[in-house]
């Protein structure tokens, strides 16, 4: 007896454990936001996750190591509901994020980012206007544009070196015109029309040397941010799938040890059988 609660208590100590990279993915995600994408309202999913767990996990080790038997229903339920969420929140970050990818340019090491790449809830939650507004003072705030610019002896970079830089998709996005249109480098965040024709994107019309306007407005910009969140997701949502194997793991082990301490508890042998009542009986853990 002693040794299945301790089995589970443990088990719930390892799965207290397990919370916190979840909820360190959705902290990360929180900091992303305020210094990039500025999307906060999706990290806020996977902080509640790893709350949960972490209340649940607690309460179960509480339930081992002093026998409550309401509380180990409780933990296992509750961690059922825990990893079935866990799963849908995966499914729905690979769901959101399967389309859409940098372009590589000819003469440049940076890839350029297209909005017509992108569809689905995600491109429309973050082109819609009362969002976008949100976003882009978001960005502009952050000076994201500004801390690219790299001066050498009192003179900004050259052309050649900036195309050789491998920028972020922000920094691509709405930091610089598009390739096509034919603007000239001046340096980092200024670039004057070229000799020849503005190219046909709408974009580059849009693009300003105003240090306030830049390329916030540009379609360009909402692909780098919806790049940028593409990114952050996949990174997180690896995490969380080797995170959940661990909880499954644990959770069919902690049922196994739950089943044992009831066996117990109605004195039957571990290892034999016990002759059952003729009708049928509820179905338990």
């Amino acid at each position: 007896m002693r040794t299945s609660n301790h089995l589970i208590g443990l088990l719930n100590f390892f799965t207290f454990l397990a919370s916190i990279p979840i909820l360190g993915g959705g902290i990360w995600l929180s900091s992303r936001a305020n210094n990039t994408d500025c999307l906060k309202f999706l990290q806020w999913p996977l902080i509640v996750i790893g709350i949960s767990i972490l209340v649940v996990s607690l309460a179960g080790f509480a339930g081992a190591c002093y026998r409550n038997t309401f509380l180990m229903y409780l933990y296992l339920w509750a961690m059922f509901f825990i990893i079935a969420a866990l799963i849908g929140f995966i499914i729905f970050a690979y769901a959101v994020t399967d389309k859409g990818s940098g372009r590589p340019v000819m003469n440049r090491v940076y890839l350029e980012y297209y909005l017509q790449d992108y569809s689905g809830w995600l491109e429309e939650r973050v082109t819609s206007q009362s969002y976008w507004m949100k976003i882009s003072s978001c960005i502009r705030d952050s000076h994201a544009c500004g801390k690219t610019r790299r001066i050498y002896n009192g003179i900004p970079e050259s052309a050649d070196i900036y195309y050789l830089r491998k920028l972020s998709s922000i920094e691509s996005g709405c930091c610089k015109p598009p390739t096509e249109c034919g603007y000239v480098y001046q340096n980092e965040t200024v670039w004057i029309p070229g000799g020849g024709l503005v190219g046909s994107d709408p974009d580059c019309v849009r693009w300003s040397n105003d240090q306030e306007q830049l390329c916030y407005n540009c379609n360009s910009c909402k692909a780098g941010v919806l790049a940028s969140l593409k990114k952050s997701w996949r990174k997180v949502s690896v995490i969380n799938i080797v995170i959940l194997i661990i909880l499954v793991i644990m959770y069919m082990v902690a049922i196994a040890a739950f089943r044992h301490n009831k066996r117990i508890d109605n004195d039957e042998p571990y290892g034999e059988t016990r002759m059952e009542k003729t009708q049928p009986s509820r179905i338990h853990f």
